[in-house]
């Protein structure tokens, strides 16, 4: 354990860990600070949020309801362009720091109240954005639960980055019940089913109660107010369980339709993911592949080039994907290692993993396709999806000294865990041309 760094609000220290240069202070939430700083190997920008570490008896388990330890369960799952980047999470005796993308562009609620709304074309491309990465944390089993323009940042290019998963639920197995409980998330963005709490013996559905937020975040951008306000709780409840609001006159009628079904109280009939792709205000502008990328994650740029140009792991190499060394493990709470995660390794050549997978991947009527090699040590990539974009596992193949190579499976929901258990883990591992499989 490193020794730690004084991190104060008006006085920041300049250097922690070694490795980051700490800069101005960003802003405050409900647990933690945010502060700009550089990562000096590399001189690029990041943020650095600072948690307060509490402490616990010597083997109790940490609480399911500490806001980092929700957040780094949740960011360490996602991989996407229009998702805050979790890269490194660090820790003193008195404090733990999350490493994210430094979104320059501020909040969007701070655009929203500056510049006033924007134009429909440019709030059609933000939620084209929104929806993306919330598809996408869906698939991977994550539910953001406080989805606002608050936690909604810009990059300098103005593209969205969805921020603070320290409400998230996660789904225990990729083909499991998701049903929520807990009651949580901000009252004018919150949806009718989670404000009924105990009174819904059911639970709700996390996909529902997101896309709901998203409607509200929609309202937003169009109108420039809330669809439900009222300084009295009580009343904003009531109005939120009718679900009654009025688009401003500016908003074209297949806009309004699009709310009206976003904005539905009752979750049962309320849009869903593959609805709002279809809607013709948010299809406008998109063929059907455009349609499908939107709910493609980003290949990993961020992940360390271990030996930039050489093409190869070595052994210290394999090292760093024992999740042990990986300081977020230790905060994922009620997971197992391998929850959405499993690797081993073959002697098999590339291209007949490769084609194993394209084989088994078709034969159940999915989608296969190869991604651009954007890693120097990821000697292929290949993804199994749904015709609508949905994920259900990504092959990376990284390679090792001496013909040795790690296959990686990265499984998504909606039967990821299932196809790979059932399917394609049995069919990789039989030798294809008499290699062996050794496990990881």
């Amino acid at each position: 354990m490193m020794a730690e760094s004084t991190v104060d609000e008006k006085t920041p220290a300049k250097v922690i860990f070694g490795n980051y240069e700490l800069g101005r202070f960003l802003g405050r939430g409900s647990s933690a600070k945010v502060y700009q700083a550089r990562h000096l190997p590399s001189g690029d920008s990041v943020a650095i949020k600072v948690f307060p570490n509490p402490r616990r008896p010597a083997g109790h388990p940490a609480s399911a309801s500490d806001s980092f330890i929700r957040e780094i369960s949740a960011l360490r799952r996602l991989r996407h362009r229009h998702i805050v980047r979790l890269h490194e999470v660090l820790a003193s005796r008195s404090k733990v720091y999350l490493v994210l993308d430094h979104a320059k562009g501020g909040e969007l609620f701070s655009r929203i109240e500056n510049h006033g709304r924007p134009s429909e074309a440019l709030a059609r491309r933000l939620f084209h954005q929104l929806i993306s990465a919330v598809a996408y944390s869906h698939s991977r089993g994550v539910f953001h639960r406080d989805l606002k323009p608050e936690n909604l940042l810009l990059d300098e290019a103005g593209d969205l980055k969805v921020a603070d998963f320290g409400f998230a639920a996660l789904r225990r197995s990729s083909d499991g019940d998701h049903l929520l409980r807990t009651q949580c998330g901000t009252p004018t963005y919150v949806s009718p089913e989670i404000l009924m709490g105990k009174r819904l013996t059911d639970g709700y559905d996390g996909a529902k109660a997101d896309i709901w937020s998203c409607g509200v975040i929609l309202f937003v951008l169009v109108a420039g107010y809330l669809p439900f306000n009222d300084s009295n709780l009580m009343s904003l409840y009531r109005k939120i369980h009718r679900g009654r609001h009025r688009c401003p006159r500016w908003a074209p009628p297949d806009l309004r339709r699009l709310i009206a079904r976003l904005l539905d109280p009752d979750p049962a009939t309320r849009i869903s993911i593959d609805g709002i792709l279809r809607d013709p205000w948010f299809a406008q502008g998109l063929d059907a592949d455009q349609r499908a990328a939107l709910m493609r994650p980003l290949v990993d740029e961020q992940k360390p080039q271990h030996h930039a140009g050489a093409g190869q792991l070595n052994a210290f190499d394999l090292i760093a994907f024992s999740p042990g060394l990986d300081l977020s493990g230790f905060f994922a709470e009620g997971e197992t290692a391998d929850s959405d995660r499993e690797r081993f390794t073959t002697f098999e050549p590339v291209d007949r993993v490769l084609d194993q997978v394209e084989r088994v991947g078709k034969g159940e009527g999915f989608v296969v396709r190869k991604e651009k090699e954007e890693e120097k040590e990821v000697a292929a990539s290949t993804v199994v999806e749904r015709q609508n974009g949905e994920l259900i596992v990504r092959v990376e193949v990284y390679r090792l000294a001496g013909g040795v190579a790690v296959v990686e499976l990265e499984k998504g929901g909606g039967g990821g865990g299932a196809f790979c258990r059932e399917k394609l883990r049995p069919a990789l591992c039989q030798p294809l041309g008499g290699g062996r499989w050794p496990q990881v």
